[in-house]
């Protein structure tokens, strides 16, 4: 349970106890009645398409590392998730894109280091050159019917390809 990482509160430093709160077990302060809730990891990314082929990065991190996802990666507090997945695929691949829709809202952590809820927009290339960075070594724009192995669920579930 996540409760179990946080010992102290954060406010008056006194121990915290679980207690059921709201149907729930949660970290309460005795002292103060700080509640802890614990905040759904939130990331988004892009699908990117031109002339049937779609833009995949190559991960250069556990986990998954040396597979293939759409370019995305971690809502930062207080940033719009439209702008992090503009972000990300600047960090990721060198373009800029436009998002364009709303394509998929995924739920469900698929690893202990992952989001909870992973949101996919549809966007389009306005500029930039193509090229890998930060957490990839490789951006490509692979034809959907030569897809290379993909990383995690919401990139398969987005491209339609079979779990």
């Amino acid at each position: 349970m996540s409760t179990a990482h946080y010992r102290f509160c954060p406010y008056c430093g006194t121990p915290l106890q679980i207690k059921p709160v709201f149907a729930k077990p949660r970290a309460v302060c005795p002292n103060c009645s700080f509640i802890h809730f614990t905040d759904p990891k939130v990331a988004a990314g892009v699908l990117v398409e031109q002339n049937g082929s779609v833009l995949l990065v190559r991960r250069i991190n556990e986990p998954q590392q040396g597979l293939w996802s759409l370019p995305a990666g971690f809502v930062d507090a207080g940033e719009d998730p439209r702008e992090a997945a503009v972000r990300e695929c600047r960090e990721e691949t060198g373009l800029e894109v436009n998002i364009t829709e709303l394509v998929e809202v995924v739920a469900g952590r698929e690893h202990n280091r992952g989001a909870d809820i992973v949101i996919i927009y549809g966007a389009v290339v306005t500029g930039g050159t193509l090229h890998p960075g930060d957490d990839s070594d490789q951006a490509v724009f692979f034809p959907r019917n030569q897809l290379p192995p993909l990383a995690f669920h919401a990139t398969r579930l987005v491209l339609g390809v079979r779990e």
